[in-house]
């Protein structure tokens, strides 16, 4: 079986502008490392502004980082699967070397193992691998 790597290419660089568009509005390109971004802070002066309106701020920032925390992953996780198409081993479990199942690339286009290793994913993301 042969993955049509055309078909998850299109997927892929229609997610990854959803999901810079998603990370525009809670966040800004980290100015001192383009491949990070960074929540943007309120632009509601702690001076002028009463303790409520303060502390609405504050859970926003807050909830945007949460958010954008999300957001990046997938965000570098979709990257991660372009280049892959780039370096012909996208489809290739990075745990088993076996070809990744079409059913999961459907589902995840960005996915880097197989469905018997999936598990193992966030594994391979916290390894930095």
């Amino acid at each position: 079986m042969s993955i049509d790597t055309n078909h998850f290419k299109k997927k892929l660089e229609e997610e990854l502008q959803t999901l810079e568009a998603e990370l525009k509005s809670v966040g800004r390109r980290n100015p001192d490392n383009k491949n990070d971004w960074e929540a943007t802070p309120s632009d509601l002066r702690p001076d002028s502004a009463d303790e409520s309106e303060l502390a609405d701020s504050i859970e926003e920032y807050e909830g945007n980082t949460a958010i954008l925390k999300q957001l990046e992953i997938r965000y570098n996780d979709v990257k991660g699967a372009l280049k892959r198409i780039g370096d012909c081993t996208y489809g290739i479990c990075e745990i088993s070397g076996k070809e990744i199942e079409v059913e999961r690339l459907e589902a995840n286009p960005a996915a880097r193992t197989s469905i018997e290793n999936k598990e193992k994913e966030a594994e391979l993301r916290e390894q930095g691998i």
